[in-house]
């Protein structure tokens, strides 16, 4: 039998249509050939449409072909995967890995080239990624861009960030994607070292929620010797496209076969709690590559930081040089200024502090020579990373912590003097070890040297990865500051035990932040790993602690209590003074009390940029801690228990706003109560504007809970 053309053209389309769907059934991927033999695929959750036909390809740079269409499926291979891996540390002791896969080979004939595209459906979402095997054609080739494409299905509402190549230090704004151009010259707010690309341009990790009950989030995962992705939008079409970070030079990938892209994800859910359960990313990355991990350890700890970050003291010893020249500057004649906040006494008063309230580890900021001329100037010799200002005594900081039980936390910053950094690194992490710190934060404050690199190019993506591999060398765990947003890494190398990549408290002294802003953090940037969001303010008024700063916390007590359960993390700061805390000892208790591992986690209540609740049973124990933050309007939160093991009785004590509270007029007011619960508790708790409440649950036997209130 003869057939049209049309027909044949047709028919060849439908056979080259392959399709995938997750374990559950839920999700649908379909890959095909378009026009021109175009790589196309799209994506269906329970039948709705997530992502339309959207384009894929690279476009290569001195490339006439490139990666983007001409292309025929040589081959189609499809196989499942079934897992559970146990975290370092983690939300939940053990995690499944459970995916279908398409792998699919295509061809191209001019010149012979070969590509792979790799898809894998879980029950929480898609991620795919681009492979290109060892071959004649395409050994060495610079990426001019990605184009891969995410056409959305509708004008959904978006929590986003500005794209950026050099930070991710901004308030969400939340808006319809046709809104974000015209919304867009308000959400850039001033930052030390930024770089926006577009008036659509936003960041990863993108969460959205469209008009019939769909949360989608768009993201990447195992970003490695790759520039990190921004998103594009065409905003007639609602179609987002791929846009990578360039470096100094404008080129976005220097690429070697046999080598693979980070994997581009798509988690969705018509639950948003299940957008915060999700442990797609991890699962996307390799296990861990360190074997003896039993000196990764989750810390709670106290430190000189929030003094300095309001301007109670100074990072530097002295106000008398205009500029320092390590080596030749005399620090021993210098006047000291006598606000320098990292000074021996000073220290050993948070040391004390951490002993008496059994915290981990103290971090210490402005330690080490150098901060007189830190920042601003371009300068490539600013640190060296293991030379004390007279007034801090390294060994009998050392000796005093030791004697207490307390481990002190290393910092680094580099300014951004990255080739600085790496020619001192090994000297540095050695001199930690030496007295003894297992822990550094790392920060990259300011434009990068080499001048004209970005914070997410290539290039410093795998600077951060050398900085983590070559802290795993000496048994160090590692917070960077300032550094590219996490894709799971921490499942590979699980010392890197917390990331900032977002606005974190320190924004709170330079203005405020958005009283929603950690309602959206979970869904966004916590998805790839924990953050050093730095919890725990008391005193909210900051003119208190310097009477030139006349910023304002916005946020209530009961919320910050609340950040230790709904903010992840294996690293949590205590991050007040002394002083405030002592002033708020009952409510400090929660703090005290709140463990920082788990081997269980609960989402009990989510909606994006409203509210979060979250219950957790800590590592090991029976014991469970609860938070609930909010956002801009008060409201009413009701869970139940039903996460606690039958048949048990437990005491409760709950910190919680005050009739009264709100984040800006009365963030002092809360109230602390003690209740019996079971598994059939209930609980309907206020929450203030900007505020939230925390809860601590003890096992305990009838007879211990005599006399307490029932819920």
């Amino acid at each position: 039998m003869k057939y049209p053309f049309i027909v044949l053209l047709l028919l060849s389309s439908f056979l080259q249509a392959q399709q995938l769907k997750s374990p559950d059934g839920n999700f649908t991927l379909t890959f095909s050939l378009g026009t021109g033999g175009k790589p196309l695929y799209s994506l269906t959750y329970k039948g709705k449409v997530v992502v339309k036909p959207s384009g894929l390809g690279l476009e290569l740079k001195g490339d006439k072909t490139s990666l983007l269409d001409g292309f025929t499926v040589s081959g189609v291979k499809n196989t499942s995967f079934d897992e559970t891996w146990n975290p370092v540390w983690g939300e939940v002791k053990t995690i499944r890995n459970h995916y279908n896969e398409m792998e699919v080979s295509l061809s191209q004939k001019e010149p012979e080239r070969l590509l792979v595209l790799r898809f894998r459906l879980f029950d929480d979402g898609l991620g795919f990624r681009y492979e290109f095997p060892q071959q004649k054609n395409l050994a060495y080739f610079v990426i001019k861009e990605e184009r891969t494409q995410f056409a959305m299905a509708g004008d959904h509402t978006a929590y986003w960030i500005p794209g950026d190549y050099d930070t991710q230090e901004y308030d969400y704004t939340t808006s319809k994607l046709s809104e974000i151009r015209g919304l867009m010259p308000k959400a850039i707010t001033a930052n030390v070292s930024q770089t926006s690309f577009s008036p659509t341009g936003i960041q990863t990790s993108l969460m959205m929620k469209s008009a019939d009950g769909l949360y989608i989030n768009i993201h990447e995962a195992a970003l490695i010797n790759y520039a990190c992705m921004h998103l594009n939008l065409d905003d007639r079409n609602m179609v987002f496209e791929s846009w990578l970070t360039p470096d100094v030079k404008g080129d976005k990938g220097y690429m070697q076969a046999p080598c693979t892209s980070p994997w581009r994800t798509v988690i969705v859910s018509d639950d948003a709690r299940d957008i915060l359960a999700s442990k797609m990313i991890y699962n996307l990355n390799e296990p861990s590559k360190i074997k003896d991990t039993s000196w990764i350890k989750p810390v709670k700890y106290v430190g000189v930081w929030w003094e300095m970050i309001t301007g109670k003291t100074t990072w530097s010893y002295t106000d008398e040089f205009p500029s320092v020249q390590l080596g030749i500057t005399d620090y021993a004649t210098a006047k000291p200024n006598g606000k320098h906040g990292a000074n021996t006494a000073n220290v050993k008063k948070y040391i004390d502090f951490a002993a008496l309230h059994g915290f981990d580890g103290v971090l210490v900021e402005g330690w080490n020579v150098g901060w007189e001329d830190w920042f601003g100037h371009h300068k490539d010799y600013v640190f060296d990373f293991v030379t004390p200002y007279p007034d801090f005594d390294v060994e009998g900081i050392r000796e005093y912590a030791r004697s207490k039980g307390v481990k002190m936390i290393m910092h680094h910053e580099t300014s951004s003097s990255v080739r600085n950094y790496e020619r001192h690194m090994d000297k540095a992490y050695k001199f930690m070890k030496d007295n003894g710190y297992d822990a550094v934060k790392s920060g990259y404050v300011g434009d990068i040297l080499p001048r004209g690199e970005n914070h997410y190019s290539q290039w410093m993506v795998n600077h951060y990865q050398y900085a983590l591999e070559k802290a795993a060398e000496y048994k160090i765990m590692l917070n960077a500051h300032e550094a590219v947003r996490p894709t799971g890494i921490a499942r590979t190398y699980p010392n890197l035990i917390g990331n900032e990549s977002a606005r974190g408290t320190e924004y709170q002294s330079f203005g405020g932040s958005k009283p929603n802003h950690v309602a959206v953090l979970p869904f966004t940037r916590l998805l790839g790993g924990p953050m050093d969001y730095t919890p725990g303010i008391f005193e909210m008024d900051l003119s208190k602690l310097n009477p030139s700063n006349t910023s304002h916390v916005n946020s209530t007590l009961a919320n910050q209590l609340a950040l230790y359960v709904t903010l992840y993390s294996p690293l949590q700061m205590a991050a007040d003074t002394p002083e405030n805390y002592n002033r708020f000892l009952d409510a400090f208790q929660f703090i005290k009390d709140v463990a920082v591992d788990w081997d269980d986690s609960k989402y009990l209540e989510a909606e994006p940029g409203q509210y979060v609740t979250a219950a957790r049973r800590a590592k090991g124990r029976s014991s469970w801690f609860v938070g609930s933050v909010g956002g801009y309007e008060p409201r009413t939160s009701n869970i139940t228990f039903d996460f606690l093991d039958k048949g048990k009785t437990y005491i409760a004590t709950i910190y919680a706003d005050a009739a009264g509270a709100h984040y800006k007029t009365n963030p002092q007011a809360y109230t602390i109560r003690k209740v019996a619960v079971t598994s059939k508790s209930k609980l309907s708790q206020f929450v203030a504007a900007g505020g939230g409440y925390a809860i601590s649950i003890v096992e305990a036997g009838k007879e211990a809970a005599k006399g307490l209130p029932k819920l």
